[in-house]
């Protein structure tokens, strides 16, 4: 396929821009989508969708009864040195494959060309699954911020604010579904407008940081207290009725769980500037600033929240929002609120973002049904129809709370199982199959490639099985952890796509090779590839 052509200075793009669309050309693609995004962009598609302080507001009551603090904050630094390297990891394979496939391509040539389509059709469907089923989870969590003020003013529910009432989880559902619609319509925006949906959303997340490192202690301060060094250092806690060495390994899935998805970067690495080098930046540098942010906010909040007997009576959907009505009085709550309310919609947003992208590139590929209309983008550039396909699966999906939460709750579940199995399989593929491969790196592991890929792979194997495990115990029907079924489920489809899928219609041999050869090229071999191609 041919890159786009030169014209004279004032029409034509600028020299990077060139360069980008030449090494798309050189992976065996043609630019389609709207070249505009710079660093900031990137840092933020990766760093908003991961939305550090409401992750660790999410599941930091998991946390809690999965060790306790003591193995939060400890579990929390061990997560954040073997994320960084994961981060590492996939910058150096973003750096050689700036595509908009991503994870997916990174999984199938890191397999190189005898295996890639196999590894290559099965990440494509994980991942896919993943970003899909986050989107539409992420509403029902936004959803349940806001009723939670329900109980912060003590207005009573018909039937009672519980999901066995069919009348709450409609009204739950009909809230989700319509911050579902707003965080889709922000993505049918022009990127250059959508530049600034990033950077509000990044200016939001800092100002919710900020008020809970100020505002919060100051509340705290003057109604219930501090905990203690020694509670928040040293205290322990089995909620889940496991052994005592696995209930703190079960403290993983709220440390792990708050720093997966930088990946983001890399899907919109196709409409950034200096691809090669932005994208891969955005991915590491946006790992680190989660991690680093996020650990700050687990140790604030340790520090800050009511005793344990008094946090696990508080009964909201979300109890942070009783929380802060404890801390703030409920005129301060109603502001928190808002405020991770909005922060979650951006979040939301910003997730379609990157789904969509990726959904475009499967489908760009030819592996999704009704690939030839999923694959088309508008004239400005945009993959319009691939949000669109995002919309109407998040809508069906949330459908589901109508019938069972239970049951929407296990489908969503799996969210994050195949992003930590893909980090961990691509990791595992560099290390025996391609350690020598993409040279082209500008991210260059060099001689600590081997041992940041076997670290990758280990850690991601332990979270893998932390991710799959039930987490109360005994195990019983309702708590069962359908994770790894679903997980398993999805493969057994992807392996039986790979089978039918002929050859010729995905991921060709010829395809595979050529991107493989092209993430080999050093700087001197794609300058002399591109001026032989003008």
């Amino acid at each position: 396929m041919s890159a786009s052509g030169h014209s004279d200075p004032e029409t034509a793009p600028n020299d990077t821009i060139d360069q980008d669309a030449a090494q798309l050309q050189r992976l065996g693609y043609r630019q389609q989508l709207n070249r505009s995004w710079h660093f900031v962009e990137s840092f933020a598609a990766s760093f908003c969708a991961l939305n550090f302080i409401g992750g660790v507001r999410s599941v930091f009551f998991l946390g809690l009864l999965a060790g306790g603090p003591a193995a939060m904050w400890s579990s929390y630094l061990i997560s954040m040195f073997f994320m960084f390297i994961t981060a590492a990891v996939l910058a150096e394979i973003c750096s050689a494959l700036p595509l908009s496939g991503s994870i997916y391509i990174w999984a199938a040539e890191s397999a190189g060309p005898k295996y890639a389509r196999f590894f290559g059709i099965v990440v494509a469907w994980w991942t896919c699954t993943a970003w899909m089923t986050f989107s539409a989870s992420n509403c029902q969590t936004t959803a349940n911020y806001i009723v939670s003020l329900l109980a912060v003013y003590e207005i009573d529910f018909p039937g009672g604010i519980t999901m066995d009432n069919v009348k709450w989880r409609a009204f739950i559902w009909a809230i989700s579904e319509g911050l579902l619609i707003v965080s889709v319509a922000m993505n049918y925006l022009p990127s250059r407008w959508y530049s600034r949906v990033f950077k509000f959303s990044l200016g939001l997340i800092m100002l919710d940081f900020f008020l809970c490192v100020i505002w919060l202690p100051i509340g705290v301060s003057k109604t219930y207290g501090f905990r203690s060094a020694k509670e928040v250092f040293t205290g322990t806690y089995n909620g889940t009725g496991a052994p005592a060495g696995w209930n703190w390994i079960l403290s993983f899935l709220f440390a792990a769980g708050t720093m997966t998805g930088f990946d983001a970067s890399g899907h919109i690495a196709e409409e950034t500037k200096n691809a090669s080098i932005v994208a891969a930046k955005g991915i590491f540098a946006s790992a680190v600033a989660t991690g680093c942010f996020g650990f700050v906010t687990t140790i604030l909040f340790l520090f800050c929240t009511p005793d344990l007997d008094t946090l696990f009576s508080l009964s909201a959907p979300q109890p942070f929002v009783q929380i802060y009505a404890l801390a703030l009085g409920k005129g301060g709550a109603v502001f928190m609120t808002i405020l991770a309310a909005l922060g979650l919609i951006m979040n939301t947003s910003i997730a379609i973002v990157a789904a969509s992208r990726l959904i475009f590139a499967v489908a760009r590929d030819g592996v999704l049904p009704l690939s030839w209309w999923i694959g088309r983008v508008s004239k400005d550039g945009q993959p319009r129809n691939a949000v669109t396909v995002m919309y109407v699966f998040g809508s069906i999906l949330l459908c589901v709370i109508l019938a069972s939460n239970v049951a929407f709750t296990s489908l969503v579940s799996a969210g994050g199982v195949p992003t930590i199995a893909a980090y961990g399989l691509i990791a595992l593929l560099r290390l025996t199959m391609t350690p020598n491969s993409f040279r082209s790196t500008k991210f260059h592991l060099g001689a600590f490639r081997r041992p940041m890929y076997a670290a990758t792979a280990f850690y991601q194997a332990i979270v893998f099985a932390v991710m799959i495990s039930p987490f109360f115990f005994p195990v019983t029907a309702e708590s069962f952890n359908f994770a790894g079924v679903i997980l398993g489920a999805v493969t057994i489809f992807a392996v039986v796509m790979y089978f039918v899928t002929p050859e010729d219609k995905w991921l060709r041999p010829e395809t595979v090779r050529q991107a493989l050869a092209a993430g080999d090229l050093t700087a001197s071999d794609s300058a002399i590839v591109t001026k032989d191609s003008e």
